[in-house]
């Protein structure tokens, strides 16, 4: 499922701090130069016509340092039978591993990422805002990347601040004596601006040079990033067309001489497989995938040689047409550092551009003479069988020491895993535990009144998983897990809201913005209906079976409505929502969540997961 980003924990502290976006005129002058290759030297003979450059791209760390608990850490493999199997992958030592291997007798060799690097984080990361991740970024020697939704969480003042560097505006320092350098290396954000000043708040390219070799990279989030992040995050911004933004400055690369350009797209796809490893270009090019990157991939000016895509948090390696016919890499490599994509382009240092022939075997080929697939790519697992780079090992170790007191505080029990993140199903039993704490927290009449509770899927950032993370035993809830779950903290919000409007909340589910990408809402105990997925548009949701504790909804009636305050702002498309009024807030999401798990369970009696059983789906 996509991410959908909301508040981090401090960012209000962070704006009111940072008073506006006074440092954000500033981010163009401060950034680091040009990203340049890794290797020194020059040619010493006459150079050869082309040159391998190997490009390595991952998407959607969202500061997994540590590998991810449960089914958020595996990915899936088919089989040369067919079968599939769940592969356990990611974490920041085997990825720096498997990085440092790939570019092993590769002189040539350029690391970027699809954006969404920080934000949603684990507690490792998300507690000192990111930024552990940042500087494990660093260490791993990342060249450039595109800023992604999640990277504006806390504003565009914070995000600066992980450029520029310097220590938090309100919390400091975190370690004597030692100051957070920022990023060493782009973050691009080509089509986000300042409305005032009409300019793009960080640089909207970088050029990679080596030996006389170069190559543009253009950097963009989706144009919809202010409907899944909360307004705070995106004041003073504007956010434009992925499609006319690259166009624009990749006409302005080639005016330059840069006729090698790659696009960092934080949008994606869905591929007709959840396997890494799935053929998206059968029976044709492009053929297994869909979603919102096709249409980008269609409009993007073939002067742009490849796209690194995310988002989605999908694996896929494709195949779609330019504009001009000619088949064009694009790619993601799911999420979370499980996976990474290297991808082989020629360049021609005659035309200074990259070679595009026909991809897998596809071109007219002789016996003696087939033509090479050109660009080649593939996804690689980041498997945790490989030796652990031991500076990751070491940072992470340094910040677990100074996460440790408020990280390993035990929360509540559980008997199994309650599955969030790794559900598919519409409906989840961690989706219904964290909306029916947000009912119990929030129905007292001086909490609020709630009658009923709705949570954001996207909001649901991991499981819970039974197996011990640490020293804490089977079956315990440490605060560091309940926050890597809902790691946003996100102020609760009571409003009052017709039966009317309920109900068209339901029904935005799974139709305009939200149509072709349903998000369903994870809805507290009391509230039934049934989703029939065989219909279109709004009437998926079957209006007469939609039942509150068992009476149907009065579309004139008030009802008290629980949700997180993105959820309030109409974000994911859900405008009913944001229509409320008589709003009251309430205690943090993350504090409700815990408040139940204490409630609720014990070490002899552990909390179980949930049933499944508020919605019927008919497929």
């Amino acid at each position: 499922m996509s991410a959908t980003p909301q508040k981090n924990r401090a960012s209000r502290r962070v704006l009111a701090a940072a008073a506006g976006l006074a440092t954000v005129g500033a981010l163009v002058a401060a950034m680091p130069a040009g990203a340049q290759g890794h290797g020194k030297g020059h040619d010493h003979h006459t150079p050869a016509r082309t040159v391998d450059v190997q490009l390595l791209s991952f998407n959607d760390l969202h500061g997994n340092l540590e590998p991810p608990a449960g089914s958020a850490g595996s990915v899936t493999e088919k089989q040369a039978d067919g079968t599939t199997k769940a592969v356990p992958a990611g974490g920041v030592e085997y990825l720096a591993s498997s990085l440092r291997a790939a570019r092993k007798g590769h002189p040539y060799s350029i690391t970027a990422a699809g954006g969404d690097m920080v934000g949603a984080s684990p507690l490792l990361s998300g507690l000192f805002h990111d930024e552990p991740t940042i500087e494990a970024l660093n260490k791993i020697d990342l060249d450039v990347t595109t800023v992604g939704n999640h990277e504006f969480d806390e504003g565009a003042t914070e995000l600066a601040r992980l450029q520029n560097g310097g220590c938090h505006p309100v919390e400091g320092c975190y370690e004597q004596g030692k100051k957070f350098k920022g990023a060493d290396f782009p973050y691009l954000a080509a089509n986000v601006t300042d409305e005032k000043t009409g300019k793009p708040i960080l640089k909207p390219y970088t050029v990679w040079k080596k030996n006389g070799v170069k190559i543009g990279f253009i950097g963009v989030t989706l144009e919809g990033t202010p409907n899944i992040v909360t307004a705070n995050g995106v004041k003073g911004l504007k956010f434009h067309d992925e499609i006319e933004t690259v166009n624009k400055y990749a006409k302005e690369l080639d005016r330059q001489g840069v006729k090698s350009i790659v696009a960092l797209i934080h949008e994606g796809g869905a591929p007709a497989s959840s396997s890494y490893n799935y053929d998206c270009d059968s029976p044709a090019a492009g053929d297994g995938i869909s979603g919102p990157i096709t249409d980008i991939a269609k409009g993007i000016s073939p002067k742009v040689d490849a796209l690194v895509t995310g988002h989605t948090h999908q694996a896929y390696v494709c195949t779609i047409p330019d504009p001009a016919g000619n088949p064009r890499l694009v790619t993601s490599a799911s999420s979370f550092g499980k996976l990474y994509t290297d991808t082989t382009l020629t360049y021609d240092r005659r035309t200074k551009d990259i070679v595009r022939t026909a991809v897998k075997g596809s071109a007219k080929t002789s016996p003696k003479h087939p033509a090479p697939a050109n660009p080649v790519s593939a996804n690689h697992i980041v498997t945790r069988d490989q030796a652990k780079a031991t500076d990751m090992t070491a940072l992470i170790a340094r910040w677990n020491t100074l996460a440790a007191p408020i990280a390993n505080r035990p929360q509540g029990f559980i008997s199994a895993d309650i599955n969030g993140r790794g559900s598919t199903a519409p409906e989840k039993p961690l989706g219904n535990l964290i909306a029916d704490a947000q009912l119990e927290g929030l129905a007292p009449a001086d909490k609020g009144g709630a009658v009923v509770a709705f949570m954001n899927p996207g909001g649901i950032r991991a499981d819970l998983v039974y197996t011990a993370s640490g020293s804490e035993g089977d079956g315990v809830v440490t605060y560091g897990e309940s926050f890597t779950v809902q790691p946003f903290t996100n102020m609760m919000n009571v409003v009052d809201l017709t039966g009317a409007q309920l109900v068209a909340a339901l029904q935005q589910q799974v139709s305009g913005s939200n149509e072709a990408s349903p998000k369903i809402l994870q809805i507290s105990k009391g509230l039934t209906y049934t989703l029939d997925m065989t219909k279109a548009g709004a009437d998926r949701v079957v209006a007469d079976t939609i039942r509150l504790n068992g009476e149907a909804i009065d579309p004139a009636a008030s009802y008290r409505v629980a949700m997180n305050e993105f959820l309030a702002g109409g974000g994911d498309g859900f405008a009913a929502l944001g229509a409320g009024t008589n709003k009251l807030v309430g205690a943090s999401d993350l504090d409700l969540f815990n408040a139940y798990l204490a409630a609720h369970s014990t070490a002899s009696a552990p909390l179980a997961p949930p049933a499944t059983d508020r919605i019927t789906v008919v497929q």
